[in-house]
């Protein structure tokens, strides 16, 4: 079965999302639809956009896993972000939670090394 994946994240302010999560995910988004939305690709076929949705920014929760958890979130912090929060489950698994400027949630979760 093949899964494709677009995962919607709504914002206030386009250029202010825009800015964070080009920090947040380390590339300008792989394009732009229009001019309330970008996208970007975080593997074949598997996307994240912003959307300015005023009425129902900061709701999104999402959570990505990855592989290279540490690593990622050294690279992140190179770039100016720091998690709000990083937890750790009774299995081992460590999730590091990052609030963008609405309060939308994007976690990154990994497994123990």
């Amino acid at each position: 079965m093949t899964i494709d994946l677009f995962a919607g994240i709504p914002v206030r302010d386009y250029a202010a999302a825009a800015s964070w999560y080009e920090r947040l995910l380390g590339a300008p988004p792989a394009f732009l639809p229009n001019d309330v939305e970008a996208v970007w690709e975080l593997a074949d076929h598997r996307y994240v956009f912003i959307e300015v949705r005023p009425e129902h920014a900061g709701h999104a929760m999402h959570t990505i896993f990855v592989d290279d958890f540490e690593t990622r979130l050294s690279h992140i912090a190179e770039r100016g972000l720091e998690p709000d929060d990083v937890e750790t489950y009774d299995n081992g698994v460590r999730k590091a939670i990052f609030r963008d400027p609405d309060g939308n949630e994007i976690g990154f979760g990994g497994a123990p090394a």
